[in-house]
């Protein structure tokens, strides 16, 4: 990796944008707000935050996205279990591709310990801030692509240049921490269960490939044969070259983290208070266990648990949850000083988040954009990456990492 620039020990001094610019930036909100709001009378009150939420980082699986709606209402939450997103036909969908037989595949270093005559290390989050250029953060390890969450996802993705690997993190029946999206196990394998009612051993038994299918990591609606990593995990087909059965399983954070260890990560904390205290508390002693504070940062939906995690860990990175960042957007405050990157997603409630304006007041005030995609439909393509970069966001939260722009 070529040398990194020195990074900056803090957030930069903001430099506000005239008080012209928030006063048309305040009212564009505004109207947009009261648009959203249905208001007949145009005077709907003035807080009308709980009505328009914008949650930190989702998946593209979660949001029911009828054909004829482009921008759809999302929600901060959990969806519903049937909520699915198919993404079809597309030209540039991609199957699960061969290996080359000279290419090197990342893959796990015995006993998690670099070899003797190689120190690998992730840059920091201070370092790819300081680049200034584009990053490309794999959703889940670029799950409209491969299959969500596994071993072979988080790979693929870093042979497809990824720079930043982006993940779920919850605690197993037996307090261990896994990677994994959903509190069940139902969209991703062949069974249904808890994912808090299973052990780390019952968990890694399932086929955490089993519903995938490119364009879509959890459609349950196809033939079997459109599955076509179906059975890699469960020894009933042959894993692609480079792979073994065990990169289709539920795999732990400690695993991935050290699986690759010069790529910083993304860690969304998921569940709900007062259990996600714990996961917090796991998170943070792992962090540390492999000496990851300053290559990681973590988010979360809820604001309570962004806090419970800095509480146990106040030297991580941290992104704000769905109540400081609709705060945020909706007034002239700025941000706590301890935030300096923002995860937000294009549209939310029909509101347009990423704008020229948006962004622009955001840099102003020192702050990194990081998007993510909430429409697979329209938004995981390279068309939309761009749209997105030309918008001055400085990442994107990838579903499709190979077609992320390079140039």
């Amino acid at each position: 990796m070529d040398e990194l620039p020195a990074a900056p020990s803090k957030r930069a001094t903001p430099q506000l944008a005239g008080s012209a610019f928030r006063a048309v930036l305040g009212a564009s909100m505004a109207l947009a707000l009261l648009a959203a709001c249905g208001s007949s009378d145009g005077t709907s009150p003035p807080n009308q935050a709980a009505d328009v939420e914008i949650p930190p980082s989702t998946d593209a699986a979660d949001v029911d996205t009828p054909d004829d709606v482009a921008q759809p209402t999302v929600s901060p939450q959990e969806s519903d279990d049937d909520e699915q997103v198919s993404q079809d036909g597309d030209d540039d969908e991609q199957m699960p591709r061969e290996v080359e037989d000279d290419e090197q595949v990342p893959t796990q270093v015995d006993d998690g310990e670099p070899a003797a005559d190689e120190t690998p290390s992730p840059p920091s989050i201070d370092e790819l801030v300081a680049l200034g250029t584009p990053l490309n953060l794999a959703h889940a390890g670029g799950d409209q692509s491969w299959p969500h969450s596994t071993a072979y996802a988080f790979s693929e993705a870093v042979v497809a240049g990824a720079d930043l690997l982006e993940m779920d993190v919850r605690l197993t029946a037996d307090g261990q921490l896994i990677v994994h999206h959903d509190d069940t196990v139902d969209r991703t394998t062949e069974i249904e269960g808890l994912v808090a009612d299973m052990t780390l051993a019952e968990l890694q038994e399932l086929d955490n490939a089993y519903w995938f299918r490119p364009g879509c990591w959890a459609c349950q609606d196809n033939d079997s044969t459109d599955y076509p990593l179906r059975g890699v995990r469960t020894g009933d087909q042959a894993p692609p070259a480079g792979y073994t059965p065990d990169d289709f399983r539920i795999e732990t954070f400690t695993a991935i983290a050290t699986r690759f260890p010069d790529i910083a990560l993304d860690i969304e904390i998921k569940g709900d208070l007062p259990g996600a205290r714990s996961t917090a508390e796991t998170l943070a002693e792992e962090i540390r266990e492999l000496d990851r504070e300053d290559s990681v940062i973590v988010v979360a939906f809820d604001d309570e648990i962004v806090d419970a995690f800095s509480e146990v860990a106040p030297e991580v990175e941290v992104s704000p949850g769905t109540s400081r960042l609709t705060e945020w957007f909706l007034s002239d405050d700025p941000l706590d000083e301890r935030f300096r990157i923002i995860q937000v997603p294009p549209v939310n409630s029909g509101i347009e988040v990423i704008t020229e304006a948006s962004v622009t007041r955001a840099h102003d005030e020192g702050l990194t954009v990081w998007a993510w995609a909430n429409d697979a439909s329209t938004q995981e393509n390279a068309a939309f990456y761009q749209q997105m970069l030309d918008l001055g966001v400085d990442g994107f939260i990838t579903g499709r990492p190979e077609l992320f722009p390079t140039s």
